[in-house]
């Protein structure tokens, strides 16, 4: 079983600056801020 990381907000802004190079999966970058602040907010 693997280990389950966390988002934080530097790998969100990764993640959707790789996106938008991509230029699609708009969806996708909603998820991956929304995760992101979720998982400040538990911190």
């Amino acid at each position: 079983m693997s280990k389950k990381n966390n988002m934080d907000k530097k790998a969100a802004s990764r993640i959707q600056s790789n996106l938008d190079k991509k230029g699609k999966d708009q969806e996708g970058k909603r998820r991956t801020q929304s995760s992101a602040d979720r998982n400040a907010k538990q911190k």
